[in-house]
């Protein structure tokens, strides 16, 4: 199967017209979720508990929103 048939097909701008931010919030958030889950995954494949590895994701998300 291509990679692409995950993808699910972009709406022209002429059909709907939204906002960039409303245009990129899916795919924000999917990738948001992606990242979370292979750093996860990386951390137990380290010996982390998955309690620890979501920790200090959090708290990486904390420093970079004080920044």
């Amino acid at each position: 199967m291509p990679k692409t048939a995950r993808i699910p097909p972009v709406v022209p701008h002429d059909d709907h017209i939204v906002t960039a931010k409303e245009a990129l919030e899916v795919s924000f958030l999917r990738l948001e979720q992606e990242v979370e889950i292979r750093l996860v995954a990386a951390a137990l494949r380290a010996g982390w508990s998955a309690d620890d590895a979501l920790d200090a994701i959090d708290q990486l998300k904390a420093e970079e929103n004080r920044q």
